[in-house]
């Protein structure tokens, strides 16, 4: 870490901001703030194009972080007019989520080992389900064979090998996918050309068998806030459960930009065992049907399948804004899980509509939407809580956050001016009442000298 807290390593950062924020620093308590990550930077540095000054600077403090095996850092520097310079770098650690595009702390996570409710979902189990009626081995194998007539098959025991550590048993047909291609770069001898052949015969991206994997809940990571905002939800006509991931759903390919191609073992209501489902990787629930079977997937060359998002829709989750629902009340359903409060000048609300709701689990409130903070104590089952720093202060000066909470952030508005230490200072308290690490805070300083 002895090159992220050099000042030398600060130091050309540090003056390009002096200059873009001369005006700020100069007053009482003026500061510039930001965070620099491996792959990425928010550094107030002024408007227009980056020089090669700047992005010099930073990627000198990218190399730090790399050497010092850190994810990122945010950071806060006040400068006075002689030139002394005191940085405040925050660390994240095992219990805190980076920020995202500014020096604030992301979600902290207040029980170690907690997810949100979404990625500790199981699929139901669906009486009476089905395979494809269509399905037809003898059918599969000899549409694959005449498509690609040279390819080399699996054998029984690269089969057998791939099962064992998956788990779980292949279905019959993709193991007779299997055994007409193993989809191996090796046996491609034209390269390219004969991958393309794979491709427009089974209609994607084949992975090998030692590339298969079980897309359960592990497979779609996401930030806590994030996930804490989803909600499974599937219809009572849906083809394919609304999960992040399950045991039963075996992904085999690639469509070529990105979204996974998956034998889903475990459908919904309507659907079929077997049938074949796609994981869009632009999101981190739910999947979409593509055909009834790999049977019709091959033979049919189906490749139409829409996603939908039916996670994060009324009565389930809500949002009290301009633009969705006006008001607390008109979101009060029993079946809420989710809601958020923001978004118009209106007057503070009440959350006494919410008292009593049997599955409300994530409640962010952004500052000065609530006309009383303390009514949260009445709300039971919350595990997930992001409020302003005034409205979390008030209940810790009451005593009354809530203790079954798994993680909670703390929202600051864009507009709004506080200094990252005080809303460091806050996250740690909170983070302090269930035993959790805390932020790390390091000082650094040095002189810059006089301007010019």
């Amino acid at each position: 870490m002895s090159a992220l807290r050099d000042f030398a390593t600060w130091e050309p950062l540090l003056r390009l901001m002096r200059v873009a924020h001369a005006e700020r620093l100069a007053q009482p308590g003026g500061y510039v703030a930001g965070q620099i990550g491996r792959s990425g930077w928010s550094v107030p540095l002024g408007r227009g194009r980056r020089t090669r000054d700047e992005f010099g600077a930073v990627e000198r403090v990218q190399g730090a972080l790399v050497d010092a095996g850190v994810d990122d850092v945010s950071f806060a520097a006040e400068i006075s007019p002689g030139g002394g310079a005191v940085l405040h770098l925050f660390g994240t650690g095992p219990a805190v989520e980076a920020g995202i595009g500014g020096p604030y702390p992301g979600a902290l996570t207040l029980s170690e080992g907690s997810v949100p409710e979404p990625w500790r979902r199981l699929p139901d189990s669906v009486v009476g389900a089905v395979p494809d009626p269509v399905v037809d081995l003898g059918l599969l194998e000899r549409t694959l064979r005449e498509r690609i007539p040279d390819a080399i098959g699996a054998t029984e025991a690269e089969i057998a090998a791939a099962e064992a550590r998956l788990g779980v048993a292949l279905p019959e047909e993709l193991k007779v996918l299997y055994r007409v291609t193993r989809a191996r770069w090796e046996d491609w001898g034209e390269g390219y050309a004969d991958a393309e052949r794979v491709y427009e015969a089974v209609g994607c991206e084949l992975f090998p068998l030692d590339r298969l994997y079980v897309a359960d809940v592990a497979s779609r990571p996401c930030r806590w806030k994030s996930a804490a905002m989803a909600a499974v939800v599937t219809p009572a006509d849906a083809a394919v459960q609304g999960l992040v991931g399950s045991p039963g759903w075996i992904a085999f390919g690639d469509n070529g930009g990105g979204d996974r191609m998956v034998v889903d073992l475990t459908p919904g209501p309507r659907g079929y065992v077997g049938q074949i489902v796609m994981l869009d990787h632009e999101q981190v629930i739910g999947a979409g049907l593509l055909a009834d079977s790999l049977t019709d997937l091959v033979v049919n060359r189906r490749s139409e399948w829409c996603s939908g998002r039916l996670w994060d829709r009324p009565p389930v989750v809500a949002r009290v804004r301009v633009g969705s629902l006006l008001s607390v009340r008109a979101a009060a359903d029993p079946g809420l899980e989710v809601l958020s409060i923001g978004g118009w000048e209106g007057e503070p609300v009440s959350l006494v509509p919410l008292v009593g709701l049997p599955r409300l689990r994530t409640l962010v409130a952004y500052p000065g939407t609530l006309a009383d903070p303390l009514e949260i104590a009445r709300l039971r089952g919350l595990e997930f809580l992001e409020l302003g720093p005034e409205e979390w202060r008030v209940l810790l000066a009451a005593g009354g956050v809530p203790s079954g909470l798994s993680a909670a952030a703390i929202a600051v508005q864009v507009q709004e001016d506080w200094h990252p230490l005080s809303v460091v200072a806050l996250a740690n308290e909170l983070l302090g009442l269930w035993g959790r690490p805390p932020i790390s805070h390091t000082v650094v300083e040095g002189k810059l000298g006089p301007v010019g």
